[in-house]
């Protein structure tokens, strides 16, 4: 039997005001009618907490967009998880941000697109750096957990020193510098986001410096592109091994990414319970452990240390899932992974009815 798992994060729509051409969510974006409601999204918490779930992700899109996020959120204070909301902060108004730190939520991370703020317009696709701003001071002054996160790529990487400046006068106490992963929409817009090699090897000693600098002040995480190394990371944690996806229609993920690999089927919380689809599913059994690798990963001394890689980019790139991830140096796909630039324009996110509910 599977470990308990320790980490759900909830994506209660894919509808945003931001069409950032990074987003990993489904191009084929599930339209609002297909939610769960809010009994649903409940009751998926109650049976997270029963199977051992104690950190909670409530994100999207942009879950401010759900009128129901307090009474979720309060439900989700009320069985003991520690609940992080990850937002673009806009629609984030005083009332509401009180109204959701007394149901309970302890935690918020706001996105930004850069320190630039014609470069963050840019990139997001609309006027937002002020709200973002706004936004932030409010979580500060209202005493929550505060994160920045930024995805790093071409348009952005140079800016790494100001934006880590950017979080620490926000007083954020830890910022995620992720550099795009190549899923959804950034897949689609990979030749726009590709970062050169020379811009990640300037960016490394700014943030191995910023990481001294505010130690103890600020926690400063960051994740390196997975098409510049030579292995690949462990994903997840490990198939089905700490991790649940709940996707707003309700199919249970071991991944964010999952949805894109098509040789498999996701069960969805409508018709079964998160216990049974944890332990019994054929989705989250499918790559557990070892038994279904090939060579090279059968035999390699990483196997335990990285679990292949990543199946969404094996899938992605290679059309099998249970190949090895390409970005593996000893992958006989690595030849796949394209490293090609191209200053061509964004393709944005975009879905209907994306309008910031208040």
């Amino acid at each position: 039997m599977p470990k308990p798992p320790t980490t759900l994060l909830a994506e209660l729509t894919y509808r945003c005001p931001l069409h950032c051409p990074y987003c990993s969510n489904p191009v084929d974006l599930a339209r609002a009618a297909a939610e769960l409601s809010t009994d649903d999204w409940k009751r998926v918490f109650s049976e997270a907490r029963a199977l051992g779930v104690l950190q909670l992700g409530l994100s999207g899109g942009e879950p401010m967009l759900r009128k129901d996020l307090e009474e979720i959120v309060e439900h989700a204070h009320r069985v003991g998880l520690y609940s992080t909301l990850v937002t673009s902060g806009l629609g984030l108004t005083p009332p509401r941000a009180s109204r959701l730190r007394d149901a309970g939520l302890e935690h918020v991370q706001i996105s930004f697109q850069d320190s630039d703020p014609g470069v963050a317009e840019h990139i997001a696709g609309i006027k937002s750096v002020d709200k973002k701003r706004t936004a932030a001071a409010l979580v500060k002054d209202l005493g929550f957990a505060f994160t920045v996160n930024v995805v790093l790529h071409r348009a952005n990487l140079d800016h790494i020193g100001e934006i880590i400046e950017l979080a620490a006068s926000l007083g954020a106490d830890r910022l995620e510098l992720a550099n795009t992963q190549y899923y959804g929409w950034a897949y689609e817009n990979r030749a726009a986001l590709i970062p050169t090699k020379e811009q990640l090897d300037a960016a490394e000693p700014i943030v191995d410096a910023a990481v001294r600098t505010y130690r103890g002040r600020m926690q400063i995480v960051y994740v390196l592109p997975d098409y510049y190394q030579q292995y690949p990371k462990p994903c997840m944690g490990g198939w089905g091994n700490v991790y649940i996806v709940v996707a707003p229609d309700g199919r249970v993920l071991p991944c964010q990414a999952a949805w894109q690999i098509e040789s498999l089927a996701f069960d969805t919380v409508r018709e079964k319970s998160l216990h049974w689809i944890w332990e019994e599913s054929e989705a989250f059994r499918a790559f557990r452990g070892d038994e279904w690798m090939r060579e090279p990963c059968r035999s390699c001394e990483r196997k335990h240390l990285d679990f292949g890689g990543c199946r969404c980019q094996a899938f992605q790139l290679t059309g099998d899932a249970r190949n090895a991830d390409p970005v593996c140096i000893k992958s006989p796909q690595h030849h796949v992974i394209d490293l090609s630039a191209a200053d061509v324009p964004y393709r944005y996110r975009v879905i209907e009815n994306e309008v910031a509910s208040t």
